[in-house]
C-alpha cells in the first residue's frame, strides 16, 4: 500500500512517538514565529505578488495569478452583444450554485421574489461539498456570540473586519437552526441535543457536524430544497460580465453556455455573487482541496463592476491536506483531527 519512502517515514514517527510525548510542550517565541512565517508562509513571498495598476484596489498587492485576471480584457466585445434580447428576467439573479447561492435562492423565494441560479457547473458542485469538520455557532448554555467573537478575532490575528465578524457570530445560532429546520442531519444526542466539538482556536465546543461529511449533508439539504421549490437553475453556464444600468447599478449579467458557447442575457433587479473562492488558480503552485469551479470568477466580475476586494493581499489555504497517495494529493484532511489532539510531525 505504501511506497518504501513512506514506510521509512512511518517507522521514524513510530520510533519517536514515546520520546515526543514525553517532551514538555513549548510555545514559540514571537521572533521564531516571524522567522517561520517569513520562510514558509505564502503571504510573505513578495516576489509572488503584483501591484494592481487599475481598478478599486489600484496600488495594492495581490497574487500574480489573480492580478493577471483582474487586469485582463473583457471576454466579450460589447458590439457583439444584443442587450435588447433578454433571455432571462428575474427579481434576483444568483451567480453560483453552492451553499451560499442555494441559501440566497431559498430566502429570496421565502420573501416572494422570483429568482434564478446560474452556475458554471451544477448546483452542489461547490466548496460547500468539501467541508468535513463542521460549522460553528455559539448556541450552548456555556457559550455566547461574544465569546465566539473573541476566539475568532484573536484566532485571525485581529485582521478581521469587526462589523463582518460581529454579524457572523451573532447570526450563527439562527443559521444552524435554519439548516436544522430544513432537515440537515446534525449529530445529536439521544435527547435531541446538538453534539458539539472543539474547532481550531475555540475556547468552547461549538462545532456542529454531520459525521465527517458536514458540508455534503448541508449541500444535499439545500439542493433538495431549491429543487423542491422549483427554483430555476441554469447549469453549465458561466457569468462572464455584469451589466449596469444608466445609473451605474448592476442590472443583470452576460452569460456563456459552456457547452454551446452561446451568449445569453439575464436581467435582474438584484444580482448576488456567490461564486466561492480562488483555490483552483493554484496560487504559487499550491495543491488544493477546492472544487474545480473555484477560479475567482466572482472576484473578477465584482472588481470589473467597481467593487473593492477585501483581503486581496492574503491567501486562504487549508493547513492540512493529504500528501500520499498521489491520487488524492491536496485532498482535505479535516480540522477535526487537530481538535481531537492530532499533531503535525516532520519527516524525522
Amino acid at each position: 500500500m505504501y511506497n518504501k519512502e513512506m514506510q521509512e517515514s512511518m517507522k521514524k514517527v513510530a520510533a519517536n512517538r514515546a520520546e515526543n510525548a514525553a517532551l514538555e510542550p513549548r510555545r514559540m517565541t514571537a521572533e521564531e514565529k516571524d522567522t517561520l512565517l517569513a520562510t514558509y508562509h505564502p503571504d510573505y513571498k513578495q516576489d509572488q505578488f503584483a501591484t494592481l495598476q487599475i481598478g478599486p484596489n489600484k496600488g495594492e498587492k495581490v497574487p500574480l495569478e489573480l492580478a493577471d485576471l483582474l487586469q485582463a480584457h473583457s471576454r466579450i466585445n460589447i458590439k457583439d452583444i444584443n442587450l435588447d434580447k433578454v433571455d432571462y428576467d428575474v427579481d434576483v439573479l444568483i451567480i453560483g450554485g453552492g451553499g451560499a447561492g442555494a441559501s440566497a435562492a431559498i430566502e429570496a423565494d421565502n420573501n416572494g421574489a422570483s429568482c434564478m441560479i446560474v452556475t458554471k457547473l451544477r448546483i452542489g458542485d461547490a466548496n460547500t461539498m468539501m467541508a468535513e469538520g463542521g460549522i460553528q455557532a455559539a448556541d450552548k448554555e456555556n457559550d455566547s456570540p461574544a465569546q465566539h467573537y473573541i476566539d475568532a478575532f484573536g484566532g485571525g490575528h485581529f485582521a478581521a473586519k469587526p462589523e463582518l465578524l460581529y454579524k457572523l457570530v451573532n447570526d450563527a445560532p439562527e443559521a444552524i437552526q435554519w439548516l436544522n429546520d430544513l432537515g440537515v442531519e446534525f449529530d445529536k444526542a439521544p435527547d435531541g441535543t446538538m453534539i458539539t466539538t472543539h474547532g481550531g482556536g475555540t475556547s468552547r465546543k461549538r462545532m456542529h457536524a454531520a459525521k465527517d461529511y458536514s458540508g455534503a449533508e448541508i449541500m444535499r439539504t439545500l439542493r433538495d430544497e431549491v429543487q423542491n421549490r422549483q427554483i430555476p437553475i441554469v447549469d453549465f453556464t458561466a457569468a462572464i460580465e455584469l451589466i449596469k444600468d444608466t445609473e451605474g447599478k448592476v442590472a443583470g449579467a452576460v452569460l456563456l453556455n459552456m457547452e454551446t458557447e452561446e451568449i445569453l442575457i439575464a436581467k435582474a433587479k438584484t444580482v448576488i455573487i456567490a461564486t466561492g473562492g480562488a483555490g483552483r488558480l493554484h496560487y504559487q503552485g499550491f495543491p488544493t482541496s477546492n472544487h474545480y469551479g473555484a477560479t475567482a470568477d466572482g472576484l473578477i466580475l465584482g472588481y470589473r463592476a467597481g467593487a473593492k476586494l477585501l483581503y486581496a493581499d492574503t491567501l486562504q489555504y487549508h493547513p492540512t491536506g493529504a500528501a500520499y497517495p498521489e491520487q488524492i494529493f491536496g485532498a482535505l484532511v479535516t480540522e477535526k483531527v487537530r481538535s481531537l489532539g492530532a499533531k503535525l510531525v516532520n519527516v524525522n
